[in-house]
């Protein structure tokens, strides 16, 4: 039977750990994302967040209930870290746009830990302070809420997805993106125009533009889109 997590206030250490510090859920956190930064996914263990921390690792559980656990908070401290700072602009295609950017930016950041929970729903605080941000956005724009719930649903959805696509690669080695790079470089500008004509055409562009991300262009495309669909429901009423 897992252990009770015990309320922030009363999980303190006592005394420091040899190294000085005391153990708290934000050093926990900072800590685990330095170790899949170093090591990857395969390095995040209990016994390691252990070593770093100069604890038994069971002590960790004091402040999650497990490892899938510590996983959410990770995600929810990449939320929070987009989302510092940030402040309605007043217009909702800006500051939806804003909002996507610094999601994915802070995503990107960290890579090995977006991996891990861009598809995962934590229900924290900073999980549902851009949730709110967003759909506030969109209700004070003008949106009813049917197409406020679903433009939310294509944003957040998109900028994770994005997030995911985009950090997998950064997470992969050195050499394997190196080489997934050059490919539009080599195999498909090296293609004849008998064969792939398309791809011969767009070769020059697609060498340059598929070693980017795409997520820009896409929340450009999917905020026109939201803005057609409003601005045609104001031409109506």
């Amino acid at each position: 039977m897992p252990k009770r997590v015990v309320p922030e206030e009363r999980r303190r250490r006592r005394r420091p750990t040899k190294s000085g510090r005391v153990l708290s859920e934000a050093l926990i956190v900072e800590t685990a994302l330095r170790l899949l930064h170093e090591h990857g996914s395969a390095g995040l263990t209990a016994r390691r967040l252990g070593l770093a921390l100069d604890c038994d690792p069971s002590t960790l559980y004091r402040y999650f209930r497990g490892m899938d656990e510590l996983t959410l908070a990770l995600g929810d401290a990449l939320i929070g870290r987009a989302l510092r700072g940030w402040r309605p602009a007043g217009s909702w295609r800006e500051d939806l746009r804003a909002i996507g950017l610094r999601i994915h930016a802070a995503y990107l950041a960290h890579p090995q830990a977006a991996v891990l929970t861009a598809s995962r729903v934590s229900g924290r605080a900073a999980e549902l302070a851009a949730d709110e941000a967003v759909l506030d956005v969109l209700r004070t724009a003008g949106f009813p809420l049917p197409e406020a719930v679903r433009v939310y649903h294509a944003f957040i959805d998109t900028t994770l997805a994005f997030a995911a696509l985009d950090a997998a690669s950064l997470a992969l080695p050195d050499a394997a993106r190196r080489a997934d790079e050059e490919m539009w470089r080599s195999t498909y500008a090296r293609l004849p125009a008998a064969t792939h004509p398309r791809l011969a055409e767009a070769a020059p562009l697609l060498a340059t533009r598929m070693v980017t991300s795409a997520y820009p262009t896409a929340l450009d495309m999917l905020l026109t889109s939201a803005g057609i669909d409003l601005d045609g429901r104001r031409d109506v009423s």
